[in-house]
C-alpha cells in the first residue's frame, strides 16, 4: 500500500488572530487544523503545544475516524481538552498518531477589511 500521510506532524506558526467580525459579513478570526484519516482505522492522535514564555500543553488527545476529515478550532476550549489559548500570542504545535494521517492549519485573519486566509500543510516525519 502506498504511503498515507505521516504519523508525525509540526505546525510552527500559531498565532490565533483578532476574533472580532468584520462590518456586513459573519467571518470570525480563527485558525483551525484539518486532520484528514485515509486509513480503515481511526487515528488515535495526541497533540502538543508549545508556547514562547511556558511549559507546554501535552498529550491532548483527538480523534478520527477511518476514512474521515476532522476540523478542530483552535479557538474552541472544548475541541482541544480544555485548553483557552490567547489570541495573538504565538504557539506552535506537534501531532502524534497511531496512523498515518493528514495535518494541515488554517487561519482567518480579519484585522483589516480585506480579510486574510492561510491555508498550509504542516511539516511532517
Amino acid at each position: 500500500m502506498n504511503k498515507q500521510g505521516a504519523k508525525s506532524w509540526y505546525i510552527v506558526d500559531g498565532y490565533l488572530p483578532y476574533k472580532g467580525k468584520v462590518d456586513v459579513n459573519e467571518f470570525e478570526g480563527h485558525e483551525a487544523i484539518m486532520i484528514l484519516n485515509c486509513q480503515d482505522e481511526a487515528a488515535s492522535i495526541w497533540m502538543d503545544i508549545y508556547y514562547e514564555n511556558r511549559e507546554p500543553d501535552l498529550d491532548i488527545t483527538l480523534f478520527v475516524d477511518a476514512r474521515r476529515v476532522k476540523c478542530i478550532r483552535m479557538d474552541h476550549p472544548d475541541e482541544i481538552g480544555g485548553v483557552r489559548l490567547e489570541r495573538q500570542q504565538q504557539y506552535a504545535l506537534r501531532f502524534r498518531s497511531n496512523v498515518e494521517v493528514i495535518v494541515q492549519y488554517g487561519r482567518m485573519d480579519i484585522a483589516q477589511p480585506n480579510l486574510a486566509y492561510i491555508g498550509l500543510i504542516g511539516y511532517s516525519e
